[in-house]
């Protein structure tokens, strides 16, 4: 760790130096403030041992200098005039004090101290940090942090991948952000889609002839993309199956068996358990895959990301298109993250695209958002739009009809209430289970 002492006796520096030596605390130091301030820029020291004396000013001035680092550097003061400055050193943001005279012992064990604690510092505060983007995948939500955190993991290993989700929820971003962030970044990403191949189809497909032409050969030092996987046919699931035992394959027509330079990547938009008990998905296939699954979250269960998805498409599509940047309005921008989004990922962004090239307008309205959906999940004439957002709205007669996420969170309190105020009664009840009640609760705060 980078260390600086800022002592004004050119004798006390090298004595302090000499303490320090075998602590692992590479030093460096100088006697003056401006020396130091100077030092903070070319050095970016760590950890700094400050004195308050120095011959051109005092040295808690260097506090405000410090203040203004990102990561900030751990802080010890050491002075020889008493309590009163100890007290004003913390108080301008010092870690930790050293009474002067100190001997070896004592300077180690403090600045060792300080800079363990800087370090577990630093590790808490990036644990707790939110990242919005990793790869070409995006979101800040708990959901999606679990899926940076998994893509990290694998982007480590050989292991085959297997990428589970609903349609639209952004599979292929993840397989292509596992091949990013491993070693074989490099090499091709070939993307093979299993929903097109027969049997026949896939061995010439995936083999090739004896020429080099087929897509093995193509991935070869990168990563094959074996998209949708469960909808392959029995009979292609051995081909596939013979590949990913063995690591090997032989072209159509070829008597020799060829090394298989690549990593698998699978993904289905099924429950491969459940194609697996009904007897579509063989079970010898079925965990040569599961090794390491990622599933990928659906939108509702990652609400917190519909805005943040919404504007990035709503930027990227107005450059695209070269018009000029759209914003949501603040009844839009509700709107939006209230709706299911049962196409996912996939469906906002088409939302975003005909909103930007349809609307005239430079901010889109919440009017102009249930027209773009009107044609999925929300069958109501936006002409009755209501005025507060999430608010019942009333269709002919005294009919009030009132958004789902209402009336699915008037049932989940009734039947808790109901329970006494168990959750996992109430999840028993309502057949879900408790961690989907603990979700919902959490998302109706920020509503």
């Amino acid at each position: 760790m980078k260390t600086l002492i800022v002592e004004d006796s050119a004798t006390l520096c090298v004595i302090y130096s000499h303490y320090l030596d075998g602590s692992g605390l590479e030093v460096t130091a100088v006697e003056t403030l401006a020396a130091a301030r100077e030092m903070l820029v070319e050095l970016s020291p760590q950890l700094i041992l400050l004195d308050i004396e120095l011959p051109d000013g005092n040295g808690l001035d260097l506090m405000d200098d410090v203040r203004g680092i990102s990561p900030r550097p751990a802080v010890v003061v050491m002075t020889g005039h008493g309590a009163d400055y100890a007290e004003q050193a913390i108080e301008n943001g010092a870690d930790d004090f050293l009474n002067k005279p100190f001997d070896a012992a004592r300077l180690r064990v403090t600045l060792l101290n300080a800079a363990d604690k800087l370090a577990l510092s630093q590790q808490v505060e990036s644990l707790s940090v939110k990242r919005e983007r990793l790869g070409p995948l995006q979101g800040q939500s708990p959901a999606m942090q679990t899926v940076f955190e998994t893509v990290e993991s694998l982007a480590g290993t050989l292991a085959t991948a297997f990428v589970m989700g609903e349609s639209g929820t952004g599979k292929e971003l993840a397989a292509r952000a596992i091949h990013q962030l491993s070693a074989r970044a490099p090499g091709p990403f070939v993307v093979v889609d299993c929903a097109a191949l027969s049997a026949d189809q896939l061995e010439r497909a995936l083999f090739g002839d004896g020429q080099g032409n087929g897509l093995v050969a193509e991935a070869v030092g990168g990563s094959l993309f074996l998209d949708e996987v469960c909808s392959l046919s029995f009979e292609a699931q051995s081909t596939l199956l013979r590949l990913i035992q063995h690591g090997t394959y032989r072209p159509v027509g070829a008597t020799q068996e060829i090394a298989a330079d690549v990593r698998m990547i699978a993904s289905t938009n099924r429950d491969p358990l459940f194609e697996m008990r009904e007897g579509r998905l063989r079970e010898d296939l079925y965990y040569r895959l599961h090794v390491v699954p990622l599933r990928m979250p659906p939108v509702r269960e990652r609400s917190e990301d519909v805005l943040l998805l919404a504007q990035v498409f709503l930027a990227q599509i107005a450059k695209e298109e070269g018009k000029a940047p759209v914003e949501l309005s603040e009844a839009a921008a509700h709107a939006l993250k209230h709706y299911s989004w049962p196409g996912n990922v996939r469906q906002l962004e088409n939302a975003m695209r005909q909103l930007v090239l349809l609307g005239p307008a430079e901010e889109i309205t919440e009017a102009a958002v249930y027209r773009i959906i009107s044609g999925t999940e929300i069958a109501v004439e936006t002409d009755g739009l209501p005025q507060e957002p999430g608010a019942p709205f009333v269709i002919g007669g005294d009919t009030a009809i009132e958004p789902l996420w209402i009336t699915e969170k008037k049932a989940i309190e009734s039947a808790i209430a109901a329970c006494d105020g168990s959750v996992n009664r109430a999840a028993r009840q309502l057949q879900v289970a408790p961690s989907t009640i603990y979700r919902k609760i959490q998302s109706w705060k920020g509503q």
